[in-house]
């Protein structure tokens, strides 16, 4: 039994786009494919088969302070999302939390069809899905320095880039975007949609 959706987002453009809870066991198989694409070189488990993908996204799910999706394009799986504390995951002990603060993790599914504009608006949806909760302030991520695709993305919702850091696993910008500055980047976004749609 497929769960039921926990958000729901209406594109303009693209159309609507919902996130489910993510079932670690049922999902493995879909998940295997997009994280070890080469594509998502920078989600880190290139060489992971598929009962390692079931076991981290089990005990993500079986984490109390980290979650994660599966996000939908009319209907079919397209993306993942994951949404984090992180002040207790990711993030700890790296940068000063604030209250009101969430993490977040995207990535669009592999395709060879790819629909202009497609990324931003699935960033643009997690970040409604995180700012949803009215207790969230800013959403706070760490994408590898590398990654300029995902650096451009963020700037466009409003993510300002506060410091370079240096993780385990990789040298991050770790970035932040306040509801005020999604709210301003998203009425931005919105009417030069409308200048292009109308010229």
């Amino acid at each position: 039994m497929t769960p039921s959706p926990v958000f729901e987002h209406t594109d303009a453009r693209l159309g609507t786009f919902t996130l489910r809870t993510l079932d670690p066991a049922a999902d493995a198989g879909l998940l295997h494919g997009w994280v070890t694409h080469p594509k998502a070189s920078y989600w880190m488990m290139q060489g992971a088969d598929e009962a390692e993908v079931a076991a981290e996204y089990r005990r993500i799910h079986e984490h109390p302070h980290h979650d994660a999706f599966i996000g939908l394009h009319e209907g079919r799986s397209a993306f993942l999302a994951e949404r984090y504390d992180p002040s207790r995951v990711e993030l700890e002990g790296l940068y000063p939390a604030r209250p009101g603060d969430v993490g977040m993790h995207f990535l669009c599914a592999p395709t060879d069809a790819p629909v202009h504009g497609f990324t931003l608006a699935v960033i643009t949806v997690v970040m409604e899905f995180c700012f949803a909760d009215p207790h969230v302030r800013r959403v706070v991520v760490e994408p590898d320095v590398r990654n300029a695709a995902v650096h451009a993305l963020n700037a466009a919702v409003g993510f300002e880039i506060v410091e370079r850091i240096a993780k385990p696993e990789k040298d991050a910008y770790l970035s932040v975007c306040t509801r005020e500055r999604f709210e301003a980047a998203r009425a931005a976004l919105a009417a030069r949609a409308v200048q292009g749609v109308t010229r």
